[in-house]
């Protein structure tokens, strides 16, 4: 089932400050970073992915293949940049990316 609009646009607005965690270059695809990207996906749920050295078809197979590997969902593509999705077990808080806010607040008790 695709994302509604408002959710993407929620998305969006988390993932402009990410960098891309993955890397893609004139190798491809293997396993291992197919296995590094479902890491970074269960532990972050939403990543950035560089896919270099590609044209424009190759790059959407490249994100097409990521996606239904990974069980996740294309959230934005600009350029060589992929903004994935893929939403967490329940009861599995996502960790915060460092530089990345939490939505917890400051730790700090106010009176």
């Amino acid at each position: 089932m695709p994302l509604p609009e408002n959710q993407k646009r929620n998305l969006r607005q988390r993932g402009h400050a990410l960098k891309p965690v993955v890397m893609i270059g004139n190798a491809g695809l293997s396993e291992a970073v197919l296995r590094e990207i479902d890491r970074s996906l269960e532990h972050h749920e939403l990543m950035k992915v560089r896919l270099g050295g590609a044209d424009r078809e190759a790059k959407k197979r490249l994100i097409a293949a990521i996606c239904a590997s990974c069980h996740a969902e294309l959230v934005q593509s600009i350029g060589h940049i992929a903004l994935i999705y893929r939403k967490q077990a329940p009861g599995q808080a996502p960790r915060p990316r460092p530089g990345e806010r939490s939505k917890r607040g400051s730790g700090r008790v106010r009176s």
